[in-house]
């Protein structure tokens, strides 16, 4: 890409959107195309279509999506469906018409079966049943990805569909009612630790794995990617480590400071067993993660706390840390 290519983040005030808008202006690039959700609808085909024509972008990331943790997916099945198809099918459509360099698009690792061996080679994809708890927005990314490759088999799009594995970092949702696992114990942690609560409820059994990357590290690896991969096939992204629900709780619970106890109510579902990503392909190209997961929770627990509690409970938490 060149420094003063003209740049758009669809999504650019979501999770992964800003952490790419960072990493692009670290390096220098200077030319964004920028919306939130209340100035461009990206669900709305003819808004799209005007603002493309308008804007003239030479290169899309499409990180904006509707996301949410196993409640949100489980219970908004249509929504979830509706706006991905909408966001992405708008975007990649759109992005052929006005003769987009190249575009990027973030899929997920929930598009590979439910039991699919570990760890999950990008070859897994469509070889079995997907989780039923975010099966629609899962079949809305596989239909992402799916586009993408049409397009460039049939009209010679440089188009290209990165899987990331779970994310976290800043800029992430600690709402309860739809967060992701990671965010959503920090926060409860937090608040049990706050309130002098003897114990904090984890959804599930706590035995299935999960991997994790922090965002600044994804948005590095969409940046590597845009510069140095052009292939029809999907590719990984992760650190190529997992740890279960419960390793994870207990990481947290050590991290916040929180004295009470864990307890796992199975009541609720685990979804996947487990969501390890092969990471071979990206690491040959020569890309690997850079923050490993202890010192990434460190520094989202700081950010958390700043955000909600102050500057002097940041004091506070970070003199008990040390």
């Amino acid at each position: 890409m060149e420094k003063h290519a003209r740049i758009f983040i669809a999504g650019h005030k979501g999770m992964v959107g800003s952490a790419i808008y960072r990493k692009l202006k670290e390096l220098g690039f200077d030319d964004f195309i920028l919306r939130n959700s209340s100035q461009l609808d990206l669900r709305d085909q003819a808004q799209v279509a005007r603002f493309f024509e308008m804007e003239q972008p030479d290169y899309v990331f499409l990180s904006a999506a509707k996301v949410g943790g196993i409640h949100a997916n489980n219970t908004n099945r249509g929504e979830f469906i509706y706006d991905n198809m909408m966001i992405q099918t708008n975007v990649i459509h759109q992005s052929f018409v006005h003769g987009v360099s190249k575009l990027l698009f973030l899929g997920s690792s929930c598009i590979y079966p439910k039991f699919a061996p570990q760890p999950l080679k990008e070859e897994s994809l469509l070889s079995g049943l997907l989780e039923s708890t975010n099966e629609p927005y899962a079949i809305a990314k596989i239909a992402g990805i799916k586009m993408c490759q049409a397009y460039r088999s049939q009209y010679g799009c440089n188009f290209i569909s990165l899987m990331p594995t779970n994310l976290y970092g800043p800029n992430d949702n600690y709402d309860l009612k739809n967060s992701h696992v990671l965010p959503a114990l920090i926060r409860k942690m937090f608040d049990a630790k706050d309130k002098g609560a003897q114990e904090v409820k984890v959804w599930g059994t706590g035995s299935p794995k999960r991997e994790f990357l922090h965002v600044d590290d994804l948005a590095d690896a969409c940046v590597f990617l845009m510069e140095h991969y052009d292939s029809s096939e999907i590719i990984n992204v992760g650190t190529g480590v997992d740890l279960s629900i419960r390793e994870l709780a207990y990481m947290i619970k050590n991290e916040v400071g929180f004295q009470g106890e864990i307890v796992f109510d199975s009541a609720y579902p685990d979804g996947t067993p487990r969501k390890q990503l092969d990471t071979s392909k990206i690491n040959q190209l020569g890309w690997y993660h850079r923050i490993e997961l202890v010192e990434g929770i460190r520094q989202v627990c700081k950010d958390y706390v700043n955000e909600s509690r102050g500057l002097e409970s940041v004091k506070s938490y970070s003199t008990v840390q040390a």
